[in-house]
């Protein structure tokens, strides 16, 4: 029995591709019978080539779980990648889909003789201890990505079911899942309207997914053992320290605590403001109530999602509607750790210079980004969409864009309206994020920081990287280094993937949905619901890496113990620049 569960990859692909094989090959010599009507042969062909580059995507990721590590992965199943990327590139060409597949469907067929020689009894059949999936329940950074995607597997179960609706709606299981990955990334894209295509019963299963997602299941775990008085054991511990980026378990339980009294003050003062403000507007008590609410549990946890269909398009010009949205996502994208010192300064008068480095850091990067990026929205823009608006809205909206655009997907003028190249610097900007510890993507402004004052430490010769009169550790300067380089290429890599997915689509459009998607930022020119189904799994796979972090998800695929021996290597030159 085990032996066949090992096998089910293998038989998917014989069957699958196998048969795309065959009748591509019968086709094109002319051996298919005329009888059989050529639209249907056309039809099978047209599916086998997206079929085939799924099905080797299937073997990809079992191959990859399967492999002890990365090392042990690409020794093993270098073929596979040669092949699989490949196909990729080609994707919906019939030659290259029939001769790759056919090369990989052969190596895989020679390699179950490999196989066949390590003999496993069928009592003892089980992953081993070392492997991937054993791995993933003991590692903080894998225990991350299981977390998140037990969370998207049961949001999208219930947005399936016929309750959450809104009636005369079909919900297709691509559509779920990409809602259910969306607001769990708190990233705000969606394929359908979530006020108009879903019922009171999948519109708080949405809610309850923004809310889980910007603060994680982890810290709701930790948050509920503690009030039901329950002990943190070491490796719980170990694991929020980590989750958390904590340098000590002195303050653990304090700041689980803060993070759960922050999110509740915060999202219950935002609620209570948007329903008087939404009753104002003339809407009924009931219904501005739970607008208020809906609204400001998805500003805080940064996730742009709106129940109204042009998101805040109607409250471009009432400040007790975006002015409080803006504070909710400022507040939600700086982080808990700063939210605690700011409360100090606040209420317990210590001064802004005994802040942390840290919050000083997150405070400064925030701030300057917010005006910069206010500016060049309101000059940009000053002759284009914001021409009809008087000088006072035209700040308004100039600054409520510049909140949002690096960490929330609300909007209050139509994207579509905009300059080319005011979209492109709201993707540089959205490229950044916000702040470590908070519920916001993109590569974080601490990277920023650390970055452009490495480069400065370069142009002026110094061996050390300064912030705030402190030295930032060369690990700490590689790491950052590491992280934006890494989201460069993930994100080149998926606008790639979609302008081959999506030929009909214009460039700046996939551009600004990719970026949107790797930082979890959710504003759109409004080609997400036009996607292809490769194209939406596409982007729910790169919010998904966006949410949990790149880093994290390569640490969660590539970590390994730690060699029991140390020994360093000789020192070695290279020429650069």
């Amino acid at each position: 029995m085990g032996f066949f569960i090992e096998k089910i990859p293998f038989l998917v692909e014989l069957f699958f591709n196998g048969s795309f094989i065959l009748i591509y090959s019968l086709e094109s010599a002319g051996r298919i019978s005329q009888t059989v009507d050529g639209i249907i042969v056309e039809r099978i062909i047209a599916i086998g080539l997206n079929v085939v580059p799924l099905v080797l995507c299937l073997q990809f990721v079992v191959n990859l779980f399967r492999s002890n590590d990365l090392e042990d992965f690409f020794r093993r199943h270098i073929f596979s990648i040669v092949v699989f990327i490949p196909l990729l590139i080609v994707w919906g060409d019939p030659q290259f889909t029939f001769w790759l597949g056919s090369a990989h469907l052969l190596s895989t067929i020679l390699s179950l003789y490999d196989d066949s020689a390590r003999i496993v009894p069928e009592k003892q059949w089980s992953l081993p201890s070392s492997s991937f999936l054993n791995h993933l329940r003991q590692r903080p950074a894998r225990l991350v990505m299981l977390s998140f995607s037990s969370v998207i597997s049961l949001g999208t179960f219930l947005l399936m079911l016929p309750i959450a609706r809104a009636d005369g709606v079909s919900m297709p299981f691509i559509d779920a899942l990409f809602l259910a990955t969306s607001a769990t990334c708190v990233t705000g894209l969606s394929t359908l309207s979530v006020g108009s295509d879903l019922g009171p019963f999948g519109q708080i299963v949405v809610l309850m997914l923004i809310q889980v997602g910007g603060l994680s299941i982890m810290t709701l775990y930790s948050s509920m053992s503690i009030l039901l008085g329950k002990t943190m054991g070491v490796k719980g511990r170990v694991i929020m320290q980590d989750f958390l980026d904590m340098p000590g378990f002195d303050d653990l339980v304090t700041m689980v605590i803060n993070i759960i009294k922050y999110t509740i003050v915060i999202e219950l003062w935002g609620a209570v403001i948007l329903s008087f403000a939404f009753s104002l507007d003339g809407l009924d008590f009931g219904q501005a109530l739970y607008f208020g609410i809906f609204h400001a549990v998805s500003a805080f946890c940064n996730a742009g999602f709106s129940l109204l269909d042009t998101s805040l398009e109607s409250y471009a010009t009432n400040p007790m509607v975006h002015g409080v949205i803006s504070v909710l996502v400022v507040l939600g994208g700086l982080g808990f750790i700063v939210l605690k010192e700011l409360e100090e300064v606040i209420f317990r008068d210590r001064k802004f210079s005994r802040m942390s480095i840290h919050s000083k850091v997150v405070l400064t990067t925030s701030t300057t980004l917010v005006l910069a990026g206010s500016l060049f929205f309101f000059f940009g823009e000053f002759l284009g969409s914001l021409e009809h608006y008087s000088l006072w809205e035209k700040m308004q909206i100039s600054l409520f864009q510049s909140v949002t655009m690096r960490t929330a997907g609300f909007n209050t003028i139509s994207l579509t309206q905009l300059n080319p190249h005011t979209l492109y610097m709201m993707s540089l900007f959205m490229f950044i994020g916000g702040s470590p510890g908070s519920t916001a993507g993109g590569v974080k402004t601490t990277t920023l920081a650390i970055l452009i004052q490495s480069i400065r430490a370069t142009l002026k010769g110094k061996k050390r990287v300064e912030l705030f009169d402190r030295t930032i550790s060369a690990p700490l300067v590689v790491r950052a280094i590491a992280l934006t380089f890494i989201s460069i290429c993930i994100a080149s890599l998926f606008i790639f993937l979609l302008m081959k997915l999506e030929p009909e689509q214009s460039f700046l459009p996939l551009f600004f949905e990719t970026v949107s998607a790797s930082a979890t930022v959710g504003l759109s020119l409004g080609v997400t619901p036009y996607l292809s189904v490769a194209g939406k799994l596409a982007l729910l796979v790169l919010m998904y890496v966006g949410r949990i972090g790149p880093l994290t998800l390569l640490l969660a695929i590539g970590q390994r113990e730690l060699p029991t021996g140390k020994f360093d290597y000789p020192k070695g030159h290279i020429m650069i620049g």
